[in-house]
């Protein structure tokens, strides 16, 4: 059987829940997978390296790399330290990397020593200024790879390889964009008022609603890479995740937009389970006609969602059509009542759907 090419668009969580699903039904369909990932993000972490080193944000990279690692011992534990987050170190503690007879830097208390590595429980008022803490090792990998090698595609190859991942993972760009939006009531004291909210991180986190959205650079050039993909590709899937700067972005690129219209590939969006702050009051149809807002062109044809999320699914029946789509439900949430995708419940719902001819 000639293996089926995925393309799935997104960052972060969403992106990352997509990828395992995909992961879960790669073997039974022979699935060629490859992740293009927004390159927007400024907080965290990643907002710190891009602002002190520049380059690519690697946090969102990081997380789709780590959702592609292989299965083998080694690469799950090299996956885990990807995921490693350094804390904050306490004032007391001293360097366990001392030699002996070496002194304690000068605030440490005699007698006290450093947790084991990722036990360190230190509050805000016990820390002392770390460059490290916050920092996931893989952003900091990614870093030093892309600094290296100079070019975020072969960088992020070779830490795939160093992963085992069983896929490939792509920026949309191989330079970073700001992200801005205007938002109606992004001040509550002035919940008529219009004002631009700048950055990815803001935007995620705005209470108002947001009406219009932006990159800057307007056009940023499209990673070439990504471009063969989607020309390449059967399936383009776009979602689960933060709808305003997860999954929107990419449609803002004119180069990427051009070639996801222009792709022979079906195309499949899959919904969130809830509302997040950025999109507090769009209703799930609403997210569908957000799609042909900022791509007016963009014909999809299946939709997947939650039964439970979608409620009555006539007005999102009437969305999907209006985008000459098709709506599929399926139980893909957690058991838990949490608003999270459940791999392997994901991973069997797309199984007939991109397993099926056209």
């Amino acid at each position: 059987m000639t293996a089926r090419r995925v393309v799935a668009f997104g960052g972060g969580h969403g992106l990352s829940a997509s990828l395992r699903a995909l992961r879960h039904c790669a073997p039974e369909l022979d699935l060629d997978i490859t992740a293009v990932v927004t390159v927007g993000d400024d907080g965290g972490s990643s907002g710190r390296l891009r602002a002190e080193r520049g380059g690519l944000p690697p946090g969102d990279l990081r997380q789709a790399l780590v959702a592609l690692a292989g299965d083998h011992p080694a690469t799950r534990r090299s996956a885990g330290l990807f995921q490693h987050r350094f804390a904050a170190v306490p004032t007391n503690a001293a360097p366990t990397n001392a030699a002996p007879g070496n002194a304690a830097p000068t605030n440490a208390a005699p007698g006290n020593d450093v947790p084991p590595l990722g036990e360190v429980d230190a509050g805000p008022a016990a820390a002392r200024a770390d460059g490290l803490a916050g920092h996931a090792v893989g952003n900091l990998v990614l870093c030093g790879l892309m600094e290296l090698l100079g070019d975020p595609v072969a960088a992020l190859e070779h830490a795939g390889a160093m992963l085992g991942a069983v896929g490939r993972v792509l920026p949309m760009s191989r330079q970073p964009v700001g992200i801005e939006a205007r938002v109606r009531g992004a001040d509550p004291a002035a919940p008529d008022e219009v004002r631009t909210v700048r950055g990815q991180h803001q935007v995620a986190v705005t209470t108002g609603r947001v009406e219009s959205l932006r990159l800057t650079p307007a056009a940023p050039a499209a990673c070439a890479e990504a471009l063969a993909a989607i020309g390449a590709a059967d399936w383009l899937i776009f979602g689960p995740g933060s709808w305003y700067t997860s999954v929107l972005p990419h449609l803002l690129v004119p180069q990427l937009a051009d070639a996801i219209v222009s792709s022979p590939a079906r195309r499949l969006v899959t919904l969130n389970l809830a509302a997040e702050k950025e999109t507090l009051g769009l209703s799930v149809a609403d997210h569908l006609a957000a799609l042909r807002w900022y791509l007016a062109e963009l014909k999809v044809d299946l939709v997947l969602a939650d039964a439970k999320a979608v409620g009555d699914p006539e007005p999102v029946e009437r969305a999907a059509e209006s985008l000459g789509a098709r709506l599929v439900l399926a139980p893909v949430a957690v058991t838990d009542g949490t608003p999270r995708h459940d791999p392997a419940a994901l991973g069997a719902a797309l199984v007939p759907v991109l397993g099926a001819d056209r």
